[in-house]
């Protein structure tokens, strides 16, 4: 029964994640916690297995492995969703740079074109102040 909460909150996590999706100071903290936190129990497993099957009769899984599968399944999920933010994210700053890029682009023909006139025709070219 524990098990069945413990996942259900994993996937609500990962449903406001997936939602939210902004990059914030405490994500931060809470991704880098996480990781830590998956490499001790990592470490833990591979010092005690014994301790996979005790912490699974805990929360009602019947043996060690299963707990450990419904965990990488939980991590996966997390990993999934923020290199998918991470990629949007990318995708949207690609975006807006390429946007920078083709107004500077147009602007600078618009510059060339105008001095190709000016040279051509200068009875055609605006009278520009004296102080520029």
């Amino acid at each position: 029964m524990i098990i069945r909460l413990l996942l259900l909150g994993a996937l609500a996590g990962a449903a406001i994640l997936l939602l939210r999706g902004r990059r914030t100071a405490f994500r931060l903290v809470v991704r880098r916690s996480s990781g830590i936190a998956v490499i001790v129990c990592g470490v833990v497993a591979v010092l005690w297995p014994g301790s996979t099957t005790a912490m699974a009769h805990l929360v009602g899984v019947g043996r060690g492995t299963d707990l450990v599968l419904y965990a990488l399944c939980v991590v996966f999920l997390f990993v999934t969703i923020t290199l998918y933010l991470r990629l949007r994210e990318a995708d949207d700053r690609f975006v807006r740079l390429a946007r920078s890029v083709a107004l500077l682009e147009a602007e600078v023909r618009r510059e060339r074109a105008t001095h190709a006139v000016e040279r051509r025709h200068p009875d055609l070219a605006p009278t520009r102040s004296p102080t520029r």
